[in-house]
């Protein structure tokens, strides 16, 4: 399967200069100037991972964001001039998965794409097993091969990563994991940002799956998060 990415910018000859990269390490890649051109590439480029600018005209990078939460398998990584750390955390919650400040080394943002593109690409089909595999924590059901989420049968719209964090922590109940045991497990070992992403992560799990009490995710204080154990049975 080719190996897609979309790079959206408006400055032209940063869009130029990493397309050109990309292509050399074997990428299809695609381009856009705006927010409003990025949704139509997604719509007919299908990327796996997109490169977006946060700052452009027609439709910024988070608006763009916004119109992707219910994206499936695409991974964004938000190009932005501002090393603030709430503007960061703005692109996080609005469901991007990693961030770059400009300047950057263009080694480091291939590196970035490299390692996003192996959490977003499929795995080989499943088993006939995994079809029928499912974790239920009370009325939330994860159906593992499929890749969906399900409260009060009601299908939650999760990010890639969204849907990796809570199926780790609810396959092992009441198992304690440190936010760097996280952040490796679902982020990888390359990914340069902080801590900080698994609790913004978390924060926005527990709100899609209305766990306002954090009585399904819980927060182990100066260490990490578990899941609670399961009301019903866990594993069907």
């Amino acid at each position: 399967m080719n190996k897609k990415v979309l790079v959206v910018d408006d400055e032209t000859s940063i869009v130029s200069a990493i397309a050109y990269a990309l292509r050399r390490e074997g990428y299809e890649v695609e381009t856009a100037n705006d927010g409003e051109e990025a949704l139509e590439k997604v719509a007919s480029f299908h990327p796996q991972v997109m490169i977006l600018d946060v700052m452009m005209p027609k439709l910024d990078g988070y608006g763009v964001c916004r119109r992707l939460e219910d994206r499936e398998d695409i991974g964004i990584i938000l190009l932005t001039v501002k090393n603030d750390i709430v503007d960061k955390i703005v692109g996080l919650e609005m469901g991007a998965d990693d961030y770059m400040t400009k300047p950057f080394e263009i080694r480091e943002l291939l590196a970035r794409v490299k390692a996003l593109m192996r959490r977003v690409e499929k795995s080989s089909p499943p088993s006939e097993d995994q079809k029928s595999q499912a974790i239920i924590n009370g009325a939330l059901r994860i159906h593992v091969a499929h890749r969906t989420v399900t409260v009060n049968d009601e299908k939650l719209e999760l990010t890639p990563k969204e849907f990796d964090l809570l199926t780790i922590l609810m396959s092992n109940p009441e198992r304690v994991y440190t936010r760097d045991d996280l952040l490796d497990r679902v982020w990888g070992m390359e990914y340069a940002g902080g801590t900080r992403t698994v609790d913004i992560h978390i924060q926005r799990l527990r709100k899609k799956i209305g766990d306002t009490d954090q009585e399904k995710l819980q927060t182990v204080y100066g260490i990490g998060y578990k899941a609670s154990a399961p009301e019903a049975s866990g594993r069907i």
